[in-house]
């Protein structure tokens, strides 16, 4: 399973999620299905924006996590 991770690096840049999502350009609605876990897709240009506001990697923000649907063809 993949997940993104926003928290820390929230935290790291002393940023808001409220912040993150004006700059980013995404509801707050939709920041924290990523946030949560619970998005099934992310768009690259989206990833791509967070990165940017954050000042950040992908895999600063990505983890992989083994878990219930390891094995199977998503």
């Amino acid at each position: 399973m993949i997940r993104i991770d926003l928290d820390v690096m929230l935290a790291r840049r002393k940023m808001s999620m409220t912040e993150l999502s004006n700059r980013v350009g995404i509801t707050m609605a939709n920041l924290s299905i990523l946030k949560n876990g619970k998005a099934k897709a992310v768009r690259f240009s989206t990833l791509d924006a967070i990165c940017k506001a954050l000042n950040c990697q992908p895999g600063d923000i990505l983890i992989y996590e083994p878990g219930e649907n390891e094995g199977e063809d998503e």
